[in-house]
């Protein structure tokens, strides 16, 4: 059974950072391409930060880059994103999301990603 945990959520003022970890089990995680989602109050769930599969390259959102950078540990089967210059529309809840890929593949769409975690809440303040 694969299960996403995620942790590491938090409540921070505007300019400071947070650090988001996912521990993946019950999957051969080198064989996944691993993504941060995020879901605010009314709004789609969005696409923030992939490891690209076979961990071959980084993809972001650009509302998040030179901010966020997301980073796997094969050895942990753990993927993480860490945040900086948190801005109070960063406040969301942010998933951590599996897809199965065996190639070079780069995945920005929801429906590519299989599981999912149940979420952490990060809120910004201003």
């Amino acid at each position: 059974q694969v299960q996403l945990a995620e942790s590491g959520g938090g409540l921070v003022q505007g300019g400071g950072s947070l650090r988001l970890s996912c521990a993946a089990s019950g999957l051969t995680f080198r064989r996944y391409a691993m993504a941060w989602f995020r879901q605010a109050p009314g709004k789609e769930r969005e696409f923030v930060a992939a490891v690209c599969g076979l961990g071959s390259s980084t993809g972001y959102a650009e509302f998040v880059k030179g901010r966020f950078t997301i980073s796997r540990d094969v050895a942990k089967n753990t993927v993480s994103l860490q945040m900086n210059s948190l801005k109070p529309d960063d406040t969301a809840v942010y998933y951590c999301a599996a897809a199965l890929s065996l190639t070079h593949a780069c995945y920005r769409s929801r429906a590519d990603y299989e599981y999912w975690g149940q979420g952490t809440q990060v809120t910004v303040s201003s």
